[in-house]
């Protein structure tokens, strides 16, 4: 697409909105940017932003706007059923997200990764593996940098791994990567979608333009995802913890094979430092799609053995008077609170809570009624997860995350676990998971220099 001279919206002034606007801005397109936040509320963004010429519309949207513009590019944050946007896709005008503008200026080999868990961990495992063979490789998109941060560095790579959520996904009109990844289906953003079928919808789109050529590797262990495979036109590359397969990656007796097209690789588990049922699946993602794409199997594998996780996910803090904590704060929705309660046998205190995202606590419950001694609820969502949770297990309520680990400290015994693990996003008590993530190990810290564990 011609930028120059051509009149564009971009609506929303997060991280990802500000690296969109510098794009277009610099190859001379038109911009005016939109955001709700008004200027006081923007200055960090707008002060990056103070060497180009671009028209601002805060604290507002201007719905004529939307209707002058050419083209429109939607941050990740902002819905996509907002009203200006409806009026101007009624009105013919076009509406993408900044992954679908970036993928018109990148040619590099690429891999996207999606599912309701595992995403980032999966994403950067790629990556990392890429690199250990040799190839020039960017990672970003949903986790890091921006896709549009590559197209506008000019930079050549030899691959590209980008990581997409649902949102990103809503506003792909031709993006097609050459492997696309789904690793689960699990209820999620219902805070934002209108029920989990719109929600699976968007994660499909990661599908939507890829043909014959081109790769979709699907966790069939999942039936939503092996649900899907009927509607995909790419080739299947499936794969399985539970199932041998003659095509695909599956792991059996401590070793991963994976099976394609005549060739066979065995990789064993053992050494691998990346612990954990639910990792093994992203493993395999991993290793499917970066020798689809042609990475060697000895560096592949090497690169995984050397992989030791990601900040945030199921992170051992310390051990107070025989108490084990782990910080699990990316552990944002209920389906990956599972994943986490399935790597403990039992004594688990388990600390959740947060914003509530609006799914069912549901699938908790077994895993709460056998493993979880006790269960302490924090955040906005305490009092809907004590409705559905309560009674499965002895359960307080916290006023805040300090009262929680203060809890915590009291009632479990040596040899057990503390797990933080909300199954809710952050907002209503912090910036974001990051945050929340760093105060808990804080509050960890500081129990043994008070004495209390």
């Amino acid at each position: 697409m011609e930028l120059k001279g051509t009149k564009i919206m971009v609506v929303g002034l997060a991280r990802t909105g500000v690296a969109v606007t510098r794009f277009l801005a610099e190859r001379g397109a038109e911009v005016t940017v939109t955001d709700m936040r008004e200027e006081r509320d923007l200055a960090e963004a707008l002060a990056e932003l103070a060497d180009l010429e671009i028209n601002y519309e805060l604290g507002r949207h201007v719905p004529q706007s939307f209707l002058m513009a050419d083209l429109i590019v939607v941050s990740p944050g902002v819905p996509m059923d907002i009203k200006p946007l409806e009026m101007a896709r009624a009105q013919g005008r076009r509406v993408v997200s900044e992954v679908e503008l970036a993928s018109w200026f990148i040619d590099a080999p690429m891999v996207a990764i999606t599912g309701t868990n595992g995403k980032t961990t999966t994403t950067t495992l790629t990556g990392t593996i890429f690199k250990a063979c040799g190839f020039d490789t960017f990672v970003g998109g949903n986790i890091g940098n921006p896709l549009i941060e590559l197209a506008a560095s000019g930079e050549r790579v030899e691959r590209v791994v980008v990581e997409l959520s649902s949102f990103q996904l809503e506003g792909v009109e031709k993006f097609r990567p050459n492997v696309a990844v789904l690793l689960n289906l699990t209820e999620d953003h219902l805070d934002r979608y209108a029920n989990f079928q719109e929600y699976i919808d968007a994660k499909l789109r990661i599908f939507e333009n890829q043909t014959a050529e081109d790769f979709a590797v699907l966790n069939i262990d999942d039936p939503l995802v092996a649900e899907c495979a009927a509607r995909i036109k790419a080739r299947i590359f499936p794969m399985s913890r539970l199932k041998e397969l003659d095509e695909g990656i599956f792991y059996r007796d401590g070793f991963i094979t994976f099976a394609h097209s005549g060739k066979v690789f065995r990789f064993a588990t053992a050494d691998f430092k990346l612990r954990g049922v639910h990792n093994l699946d992203n493993i395999m993602a991993s290793l499917a799609a970066t020798l689809l794409l042609r990475a060697e199997g000895d560096c592949a594998y090497q690169a995984v053995k050397s992989f030791k996780g990601l900040p945030h996910r199921m992170e051992f803090v310390a051990t107070h008077n025989g108490v084990a904590w782990y910080e699990d704060s990316k552990g944002t929705n209920v389906g990956s609170v599972v994943k986490s309660l399935e790597s403990f046998e039992s004594g688990i205190t388990l600390i959740a809570g947060g914003k509530d995202k609006g799914g069912s606590y549901a699938p908790l419950a077994p895993l709460v009624r056998e493993r979880v001694g006790h269960l302490i609820l924090i955040g906005e969502a305490k009092a809907r997860m004590n409705e559905a949770l309560g009674d499965l297990t002895e359960t307080h309520l916290a006023e805040s995350l300090e009262e929680a680990v203060a809890i915590a400290s009291k009632v479990t015994t040596p040899g057990h676990v503390v797990l933080f693990s909300p199954a809710c996003s952050s907002f209503d008590m912090f910036k974001n998971y990051e945050e929340r993530a760093e105060r808990f190990k804080t509050l960890v810290h500081g129990l043994a220099a008070k004495g209390d564990a």
